[in-house]
This record gives C-alpha cells, structure tokens and sequence, in this order.
C-alpha cells in the first residue's frame, strides 16, 4: 500500500514549518519498504499571519492536499488540529529529519 504524505517543508530534508505558516507542502510517495519520494509541491497561502487564522486558507490548503492520506508538520494549534482532523486528513506533529520521519508515520497509518 503507498501512502502519500503532505510534508511542511520548504528544504525536502527536515519538517520544521508549523501549519499555519507553511506556504508549500511537498508530497511524498511512500512504499510497503518505506523507500519513498517526492512527486510534486504544492503551493497554498499561508492560514496564519500576524496572529489571525483565515479559515478560507485553511480551507484552500485542505483542497490541495486532500488527496494524502496525512499531512506532516512541526506544530499544529489544537483547533486547526481539529479542523483538519474533521476532513478526514490525518495529522502528525513530527518536526525533524525526513528521513527519520517517514518510517514512524508511515508505521503509524499501517498500524490502524
């Protein structure tokens, strides 16, 4: 089973972008082996600035990236958390190397 994963990177090798303030999210194939790549970027507008949420962005973002199967991210606030999770779009706080990041989340969506 491949799954595809929305990563909140701006560099393909570490997760550090919060959700709110990521404007790009590269997808990522990953396979029964855990090898994996990149297919494309995905360029949104940013949900968050200056302290203010704009629900439309995050409804703009959720359309972008409604194809994955989870959307990867260093930080995520409890209510955006919420609003992703309520359209059927997995989330995972995991900020760090990539690399070490897919095994664990990739884990994660086979193991439920």
């Amino acid at each position: 089973m491949t799954i595809k994963l929305a990563l909140a990177t701006t560099d393909r090798l570490t997760v550090y972008t919060h959700f709110g303030h990521a404007s790009e999210f590269h997808i990522v194939n990953v396979y029964d082996d855990d090898s994996y790549e990149f297919t494309e970027t995905r360029y949104v507008a940013r949900a968050c600035t200056g302290g203010t949420h704009d629900e439309n962005a995050f409804d703009a973002i959720l359309l972008a990236i409604k194809d994955c199967d989870a959307v990867v991210v260093a930080q995520i606030g409890p209510g955006a958390a919420e609003y992703v999770l309520q359209r059927n779009i997995r989330v995972f706080e995991a900020p760090g190397a990539v690399e070490k990041i897919i095994p664990v989340i990739s884990g994660r969506i086979r193991a439920s």
